[in-house]
């Protein structure tokens, strides 16, 4: 008898920190569930206007987030508050096939984050008339031949907020994002030649990239922009190179694996190697809290698509990095659901921006089988 309590007593000690690392490994379900449910009751209740729109001072790109947020989280495009939000942009399409506010010059942005909503609505073929329109668009201001760009040009197959302003990282990828949701793969010429701009965007001298930047500053991240002399929000390094920052990184590494650059490829593998080096979820690295929702938001996209459940960083600690995004997401949630930047830079003091960021960041925490 004695013997069966030893042994059961053994059993149970070891038992329990089994069983509680592998709960730590996978993300809460349940409270990633409550999460989400508390983004979306603030979107509803407290963020839309009566005319279906979220923070229209800033054009239409937040709306259209914030729309694709509200899909993407299990909402119905035949939900009220999604529905008016769809009829708002609806109204904003132009001749052009763009959707964009009167005199903006974000038409790319606009138009690829309509896009990404109306895709997600698109169940029954309702909005394929439309999309088919701005698709054309958007590949009608991508920089190429027909803007008399020539491919050894450091500004080709980039999208930038107008044809009068350079092309930048950011701008593409969202431009990436809007072909592939409207089910152009990555054979798709306009996808293909952003690549090659993408590529030039890269801290890594390869046969893709011969820049000015390339060699000064080699440590396999990403910045904003090679085009109009070059740019980088986290500055420039002594030597004159542009610093690498954590959300351009994650949207370049995103972008090439949606445009079937392979895994062994150097480019990949040199910029998986920036984000092994400087993995973080405190911060946007290279940026502090600037864009850190931003961030959030192409982390879990690029790590999600990389397909990895677990991310082993430079020092060789394993992340279980699904369940620590929904952790850190889920203590910075505000008390009415909503989430902020402390830090305002690029809009992230606005609420429904930031609580569309979080969600999205949100959908990439449970397993590729458990997504919705």
């Amino acid at each position: 008898m004695l013997h069966r309590i030893v042994v059961g007593l053994l059993l149970t000690l070891f038992l329990i920190p089994v069983t509680t690392i592998r709960a730590a490994d996978k993300a809460d379900s349940r409270a990633i569930e409550q999460a989400v449910a508390k983004g979306i009751n603030f979107l509803k209740v407290k963020g839309q206007a009566d005319d279906g729109s979220y923070s229209s001072f800033a054009g239409i790109g937040p709306t259209a987030l914030v729309a694709t947020a509200l899909l993407r989280s299990g909402v119905s495009p035949d939900d009220p508050a999604v529905a008016k939000s769809l009829k708002y942009l609806e109204k904003t399409v132009r001749e052009d096939g763009g959707f964009y506010g009167e005199g903006s010059t974000h038409r790319n942005y606009e138009t690829c984050l309509t896009m990404l909503a109306l895709a997600e609505a698109n169940r029954d073929g309702r909005y394929d008339s439309l999309l088919k329109k701005a698709e054309s668009f958007v590949k009608e201001l991508q920089w190429d031949k027909g803007e008399d760009q020539d491919p050894s040009d450091v500004a080709y197959g980039g999208a930038g907020y107008g044809r009068s302003k350079r092309p930048d990282l950011s701008n593409t990828s969202f431009m990436i994002d809007a072909l592939k949701a409207t089910g152009n793969d990555y054979n798709d010429e306009a996808i293909q030649r952003a690549i090659i701009f993408i590529s030039r965007c890269q801290n890594l001298e390869t046969e893709h990239n011969t820049t000015e930047f390339a060699a000064k500053n080699p440590d396999g991240g990403f910045y904003y922009t090679p085009a109009a002399g070059g740019s980088s929000q986290a500055g420039e390094t002594d030597a004159g190179g542009l610093r690498s920052y954590g959300s351009m990184t994650y949207a370049g590494l995103k972008s090439m694996i949606y445009a079937g650059v392979k895994p062994d490829d150097p480019r990949v593998k040199a910029a998986v190697e920036w984000v092994q080096k400087h993995y973080s979820l405190e911060e946007n690295p290279g940026m502090g809290d600037s864009g850190l929702y931003y961030y959030y938001h192409l982390f879990g996209k690029a790590l999600d698509a990389i397909g990895q459940e677990q991310f082993t960083d430079a020092s060789g600690k394993t992340h279980h990095w699904r369940a620590e995004l929904a952790k850190e997401l889920i203590s910075r949630q505000q008390a009415d659901g909503s989430w902020v930047n402390e830090n305002s830079r690029w809009l992230e003091g606005d609420a429904n921006l930031v609580t569309g960021y979080a969600l999205l960041a949100l959908t990439y925490c449970q397993p590729k089988s458990e997504q919705k």
